[in-house]
C-alpha cells in the first residue's frame, strides 16, 4: 500500500522527549526516584485514556466514566499504579535498611516501626518476618525481605500452603543473593526489584505511551474526525510496516467475534513488528467508533487491546524480567517475580483483579493438593503473565465504567 505521508522527523524526537522527561535529572535538582516516575507515568496514561476514551466515546470528559468497552490505555494507569506499589515496598524496605545501618533493631516490631509501618495493619508483613527469622535470616533483613513480598498483596498469603512456599523461597534467594553481609544480601533484593519494575514501567510508557501521544497529535492535525482506511494508509511508527498493519487489521476484522478471541500473536504473525501492530490497534479502534452495534464495537476494541497488550507484553516487558545477561549486583529477576507472581493484584478502578484468581480457576498442574496454585506460575514466563493479563481484560469488561475510577498517585516515603 502506497503511503500519503512519510514519517515526520518530529515523531522519533517526540518519543525520545518522553524518555528523556522521565530519565534526565540535568533540569532538576535531584534526579527523579523510581516513585516520582512512575507518578508521571500513571498521570500520562490517564490523559491519553481520557482523550482516546472520549474518542469512542463523545460523552466522556476528563474525570469522568463511561460505559464504553474501554481501550489498553485504560487499563493502564491502573496496571502502572501497580508497579508502583512494588515500588513503595522496595522503598520502605530501604527505610528499614537504612536504619538498620545505624543501629540494628532488636525485635521485628521494631524494625517495622522505624519504617513507619504499623504493625498491626501490616501483621502478615511481621508474621513473614518472624518466620524468615526463624530460618536463619537477621531481624532487619528479614524485615525488609518481608517488607518488599507483602507489598502488593498480603491476603494473599492467607493460603498457609502459599504462605510456606513463599518463605522457603524467599529465603532461598536471600542466600542465593550476591554479598556476604545480610543487609547488602537484602539490598541486592531491594535493587533487583526496584530496577526490574521501573525499567519495565519507562520502557513501556516510552514506547506504547509514546505511539498514543503520537496517535493523538496525528489524528488532531488530520482534522479530528478519521477513519480506519486513514489510519492505516497516513498515520505511521518508527519500524512499522504499512502492509502488516493491513494484514493485522484485516484479521481482526474477520475474527473480532471469534469464541475464544485469537491470542497466540507470534503463531498467527511470526515475523510481525509489534509497531506494526500498534498501527493495526489505533485503526481498530477508529472501526469500533463507528460500528453499528454495540457488540461489535466491543468485539473490536478487545481486539486492538489485545494487539497492544501482546506487544506489550511479548516484546517490551519480556526483556526487562527475563535479561539474557544478568546485572551482578542482582538476584535472579525469574526468581524475584516467582515469588510475587502468587501475590500480584491490580485495582481496576473498582474491579480488583488477582493473579491468584486466575491460577485457582485453571486445572491444578501439578495435581499436588498441598502446594497451592499460584505458586505454580511465573509472571516472567510470557504465557504465564499473558493468559493472566487476558484473564483480567475479561473480569473488567464486565464493568467497563469501573475502570475510570482512576488511582490516586503514591508519595515516595524517603523524599521529604
Amino acid at each position: 500500500m502506497q503511503q500519503n505521508r512519510s514519517p515526520a522527523p518530529a515523531h522519533p524526537l517526540a518519543v525520545l522527549a518522553l524518555a528523556v522527561a522521565l530519565t534526565s535529572s540535568a533540569a532538576q535538582a535531584q534526579q527523579a526516584t523510581p516513585l516520582e516516575d512512575n507518578r508521571r507515568i500513571t498521570d500520562g496514561y490517564i490523559a491519553i485514556a481520557y482523550e482516546l476514551g472520549a474518542i469512542l466515546d463523545p460523552t466522556l470528559e476528563p474525570g469522568g466514566a463511561s460505559a464504553v468497552r474501554p481501550t489498553w490505555f485504560t487499563f493502564a494507569p491502573h496496571a502502572s499504579r501497580t508497579g508502583g506499589e512494588g515500588m513503595f515496598g522496595a522503598a520502605v524496605a530501604r527505610r528499614i535498611l537504612d536504619a538498620a545501618r545505624g543501629r540494628p533493631s532488636l525485635t521485628v516490631t521494631q524494625a517495622l516501626e522505624r519504617a513507619g509501618l504499623d504493625v498491626q495493619l501490616h501483621s502478615t508483613t511481621r508474621q513473614m518476618a518472624l518466620e524468615l527469622v526463624l530460618r536463619g535470616i537477621p531481624v532487619d533483613a528479614a524485615a525488609s525481605l518481608a517488607a518488599i513480598i507483602t507489598s502488593l498483596n498480603g491476603a494473599a498469603l492467607l493460603d498457609i500452603r502459599t504462605f510456606a512456599t513463599t518463605v522457603a523461597r524467599a529465603v532461598n534467594l536471600y542466600w542465593m543473593a550476591p554479598g556476604f553481609w545480610p543487609l547488602d544480601k537484602v539490598e541486592c533484593i531491594v535493587i533487583t526489584l526496584e530496577r526490574t519494575l521501573h525499567e519495565g514501567n519507562v520502557a513501556i510508557y516510552t514506547d506504547i505511551g509514546g505511539s498514543g501521544r503520537l496517535y493523538l497529535e496525528w489524528r488532531h492535525d488530520a482534522g479530528g474526525d478519521v477513519t480506519a482506511e486513514q489510519v492505516l494508509a497516513e498515520f505511521t511508527l518508527v519500524d512499522a510496516v504499512p502492509e502488516e498493519a493491513v494484514e493485522a487489521y484485516d484479521f481482526a476484522l474477520a475474527h473480532a467475534s471469534d469464541t475464544p478471541r485469537p491470542h497466540q500473536f507470534d503463531e498467527l504473525f511470526p515475523s510481525m513488528h509489534y509497531k506494526s501492530l500498534l498501527v493495526a490497534a489505533f485503526a481498530l479502534y477508529e472501526k469500533a467508533r463507528m460500528a453499528p452495534t454495540p457488540e461489535e464495537r466491543d468485539a473490536l476494541i478487545a481486539m486492538g487491546t489485545n494487539y497492544i497488550a501482546w506487544r506489550e507484553q511479548h516484546d517490551m516487558a519480556e526483556p526487562v524480567f527475563s535479561p539474557e545477561v544478568p546485572r551482578p549486583d542482582e538476584v535472579s529477576r525469574v526468581a524475584l517475580l516467582q515469588i510475587l507472581t502468587p501475590l500480584l493484584r491490580t485495582r481496576f478502578g473498582t474491579v480488583v483483579w488477582n493473579y491468584a484468581d486466575y491460577a485457582y480457576s485453571q486445572p491444578d498442574r501439578d495435581g499436588n493438593p498441598l502446594t497451592s496454585p499460584p505458586t505454580e506460575y511465573n509472571w516472567a514466563v510470557f504465557q504465564d503473565r499473558w493468559l493472566g493479563i487476558l484473564f483480567a481484560f475479561d473480569q473488567a469488561y464486565l464493568q467497563p465504567t469501573g475502570l475510570w475510577q482512576m488511582p490516586k498517585p503514591l508519595p515516595d516515603p524517603n523524599r521529604p
